[in-house]
């Protein structure tokens, strides 16, 4: 009986024990996992000793204690609360961690304003990939770099370590995600000032804004709200090529309100608008006539842009930049930001244009050498050119002489004379012509010789009847000779008085044709005559010689009168 009352007894030591157990475990569960408090036994060097009731103290990193950029408070005594993650680690003492329990504490908080969309401070302390790391009191978001600002923000540093608002986008407990914007912080504030701005917007208004973008034309300043446009015609009163010359993104700049339309909402704004107008008293400093040095500011295929002086330049055409020049692309005269000398040649102040010119601060080389040669003269030149036309003689070092395809050989007037010659030949020539203000100067080579044909063409005159010789026939005129060297050209409509007979085809080569000449080249020893007006004034002579004394006869009856009067002459 003792051995069975023994056993009895061991059975309900072992129940209570079991109990026992059971309860410490649940204790334990209980504890695990859930926030509670403790107080500070001791600093360690890095470590905060904490002792939370259980049956042994805990440590948690002084780190864990601190905000980002400040130092840790918190000293021995202190009440604390912390996150019991295990009863017993590795080492014997209570798992803690204070971090893990303020991010208890703040998840409950930040949940509540998130369902009530309200706005909740944090810092930004650190940078991650596609964002940064926001401290919203204990919890750690993530801030995408798409929501930091409504524009892309080069530098980030003034925005870190910095209490300030966000919106909580999304919040994910089980994975223990939160993902802020401080954009939409701005964007409310921005929409605020904005209906402001409106209220109160007006031309002629001075503000201050920020360059938000960069193009090509101009750029967009925001205004607060509001973006308008600067165009870089507004930017500065002196010439400037691209935006980027004088302005950055980010940049603070002071504009003037130049136009708003209340409908579309669209605002111009002017930076030079703000400054005194250099065009003011300008047509009383630039009267024609006057030089003045510039710099080379702009060259294009027609000339050259001159600044004078900040906001004001003048155009140097192309056919003003140089006397002897011509044809040749602006770039091959000046270079941009040459500085150059000019004379004002034209003043429009309506237009805001001044024409100057370049040339006219430098010696004439045609008048110099007008004045030094006249007609009859004889030069001797290099050839520094040949075209279809003719040859281009060198007068001096700066200027040409032209000599005429047809002033070159009695002889030859075709394009075959020009075989004889070429560049950098010497050759000696006649001034024929001389033009100074259409800078010319004609010159033959032919002239240095007597005319082999002269007096070919007396008697050749407008308005003379010759007899010639048919030498060819086209389809549209009859070729002929008027003497050994003359040559001339009768067209189909000037072949017969009669439609019918304006036949090239009824002529035949080496036929004799009695013609009046209209028109002479001398120079071609060319003429241009018709038969047709030979014609006509036969007629008119005919009645004058017998309409008077032949009464009543017809034309035809004149005309055979003449024909014998003719015949037996």
């Amino acid at each position: 009986m003792a051995h069975v009352a023994a056993n009895l007894k061991d059975k309900e030591d072992s129940k209570e024990f079991a109990a026992l157990l059971a309860e410490s475990l649940g204790e334990t569960n209980k504890f695990e996992g859930s926030v509670v408090q403790g107080v500070v036994v001791a600093l360690d060097d890095d470590q905060v000793v904490i002792d939370v009731g259980l049956k042994s103290e805990g440590r948690v990193a002084l780190r864990e204690f601190s905000k980002p950029g400040e130092d840790p408070e918190i000293k021995a005594g202190d009440t604390v609360e912390v996150f019991v993650e295990r009863m017993e680690g590795r080492d014997g003492e209570t798992v803690l961690s204070r971090e893990k329990a303020r991010r208890e504490e703040v998840w409950l908080e930040l949940e509540k304003s998130h369902e009530k969309e309200e706005r909740v401070t944090g810092v930004i302390f650190g940078r991650v990939k596609g964002g940064f790391t926001v401290d919203l009191g204990g919890a750690v978001a993530f801030l995408p770099g798409s929501q930091v600002d409504i524009r892309p923000i080069k530098d980030v540093a003034p925005l870190m370590d910095k209490p300030q608002p966000f919106h909580i986008l999304k919040m994910d407990r089980s994975r223990g995600n939160i993902v802020v914007s401080r954009r939409s912080i701005l964007e409310e504030s921005r929409q605020e000032a904005r209906s402001d701005l409106l209220k109160n917007l007006a031309e002629g208004q001075i503000l201050e804004g920020v360059v938000k973008n960069i193009t090509d034309y101009g750029a967009f300043v925001d205004l607060g709200g509001l973006d308008g446009l600067l165009h870089v015609t507004d930017i500065s009163w002196k010439r400037i090529n691209h935006p980027s010359e004088v302005l950055q993104i980010g940049q603070t700049v002071e504009v003037q309100i130049i136009r708003f339309n209340e409908d579309t909402q669209r605002i111009s704004l002017g930076m030079k608008q703000l400054e005194d107008d250099p065009w003011k008293d300008a047509e009383l400093k630039y009267v024609a006539g006057t030089r003045f040095k510039g710099r080379i500011s702009n060259i294009t295929d027609y000339g050259a842009f001159v600044e004078l002086e900040d906001g004001i330049e003048g155009l140097v055409h192309v056919s003003e930049m140089s006397w002897t020049k011509k044809n040749v692309h602006p770039g091959k005269i000046v270079s941009t930001s040459q500085e150059v000398e000019v004379e004002v040649l034209d003043f429009d102040l309506e237009k805001r244009r001044i024409s100057l010119g370049m040339k006219q601060c430098q010696d004439n080389p045609w008048e110099a050498f007008g004045g030094s040669h006249k007609v009859g003269d004889e030069i001797e030149g290099e050839v520094r050119n040949i075209t279809e036309f003719g040859l281009f003689v060198g007068l001096n070092e700066e200027i040409d002489g032209m000599v005429h395809l047809s002033d070159i050989s009695w002889e030859d007037q075709s394009e075959d004379a020009l075989k004889d010659f070429k560049k950098g030949d010497t050759v000696k020539a006649k001034i024929i012509e001389m033009d100074p203000e259409r800078e010319r100067v004609a010159l033959s080579i032919k002239q240095l010789t007597e005319d082999p044909y002269k007096g070919e063409l007396d008697g050749v005159a407008k308005g003379a009847v010759v007899t010639c010789t048919v030498t060819e026939i086209t389809d549209s005129s009859v070729e002929v000779s008027i003497g050994e060297n003359v040559t001339g050209t009768i067209k189909k409509v000037e072949l017969s008085r009669e439609r019918s007979e304006q036949r090239p085809d009824r002529f035949a080569v080496g036929e004799k044709v009695d013609a009046k000449i209209l028109s002479v080249n001398k120079k071609a020893r060319k003429a241009t005559l018709s038969i047709k007006a030979y014609e006509i004034d036969e007629d008119k002579q005919a009645m004058k010689d017998f309409g008077s004394t032949e009464s009543g006869a017809s034309l035809g009856d004149i005309l055979g009168a003449a024909l014998e009067e003719k015949d037996k002459k």
